[in-house]
């Protein structure tokens, strides 16, 4: 059973695709914060982060296709794609 369909019930539909990224960006975004604020430095956090996230794609798509993904990172990047303006709570 997936982890979407883990938050469901039978008469419910899935999560979509935006929301399953959305509950997982919120899920890490509250782990993040914690670590924080236990004193974990954000650099360190970042490099587990990134170090996880690459092993899990290497894992269901295969080295070439994480390589592949990966190359694609600077480009990304440099055109804001991973800039994230947070508001203030």
């Amino acid at each position: 059973m997936t982890q979407a369909a883990s938050l469901t019930s039978d008469t419910q539909p899935l999560l979509s695709d935006r929301e399953q990224k959305r509950l997982a960006f919120d899920h890490l975004y509250g782990a993040w914060c914690d670590a924080q604020m236990e004193g974990v430095d954000g650099d360190c956090l970042a490099q587990a982060c990134l170090f996880t996230a690459l092993a899990e794609l290497v894992t269901t798509y295969g080295e070439d296709a994480a390589a592949d993904f990966a190359a694609r990172l600077p480009e990304r990047i440099r055109n804001g794609e991973f800039t994230v303006i947070r508001q203030p709570q």
